[in-house]
């Protein structure tokens, strides 16, 4: 399991978290859902090991984060935030790879290999292999992205669990792709054991993909669990200050539509 134990961020006399505690099991998506500024990046940042909570700790299958050596914790942990920084004319097939770096011993093999031609084959960029990294779209882009996270974590089994951690993954995907990639993550974690945590804006993909929903509002937890169960008119009135309806998604057994 990755945990979050009553973790306390603070950063010039703000508190970004207030004693906010998760758990992300092997095999679930959990999205993570709250207004601008509700502390949800701050929570992957944290989670990931690139900051270090005032109060509390996370830990990872049972063994504090900060105690993994950096290249064993990047071979159970990936992450996809929201800004990536690459500006280099790297063909896409070699930004994939470089998922694969935390297992590399001497260089790439043909297993590496393999695994960067699944992961391009499950994001469905595989026409895009040889193209120019910086030629692209930003929604290509962030799907070259996934699948370099996904390589990373292609091992995830329910022995030796991993986790993928995404921050808004599909701000810059269309709608067809936007559903495409919650697929992808909703599959990966059944299909790999894997767990899987999303920040997302968009309560609706939320509601139609997730196992668990968070719903957080400065710096703290207001609520978790099931979408139909968390997602409700009383709770997202006090969060986000607007006004909004539920009904049974007309699809998708068990899962409901928010309505504004």
């Amino acid at each position: 399991m990755l945990v979050a134990d009553r973790i306390t961020v603070c950063s010039r006399g703000a508190t970004l978290l207030d004693g906010v505690s998760l758990t992300l099991e092997p095999g679930e998506l959990v999205a993570v859902v709250g207004p601008n500024g509700a502390g949800k990046s701050t929570l992957l940042k944290n989670l990931c090991g690139e900051w270090v909570p005032e109060r509390g700790a996370v830990s990872l299958n049972g063994r504090r984060l900060s105690n993994w050596p950096h290249k064993a914790r990047a071979r159970r942990l990936a992450v996809l935030p929201q800004h990536t920084a690459l500006n280099f004319p790297f063909r896409v097939e070699d930004v994939v790879l470089m998922g694969r770096s935390p297992h590399v011993v001497g260089g790439e093999n043909d297993r590496d290999r393999e695994i960067v031609r699944q992961a391009l084959v499950t994001a469905d960029i595989e026409h895009l292999k040889d193209r120019i990294y910086t030629h692209l779209s930003g929604g290509e882009r962030q799907r070259v992205h996934l699948a370099r996270v996904l390589s990373q974590v292609w091992e995830s089994s329910s022995t030796q669990p991993c986790y993928l951690l995404l921050d808004e993954p599909t701000s810059a995907l269309d709608l067809a792709h936007q559903h495409r990639l919650m697929d992808i993550l909703h599959d990966w974690a059944n299909r790999k054991s894997c767990g899987v945590l999303i920040i997302l804006h968009d309560l609706n993909l939320a509601a139609s993909y997730a196992d668990r929903v968070c719903v957080l509002k400065s710096g703290r937890l207001m609520g978790e669990g099931s979408p139909a169960k968390i997602l409700c008119p009383d709770l997202i009135g006090e969060v986000y200050q607007v006004a909004v309806s539920t009904m049974p998604h007309p699809r998708i057994n068990d899962r409901i539509v928010v309505i504004t």
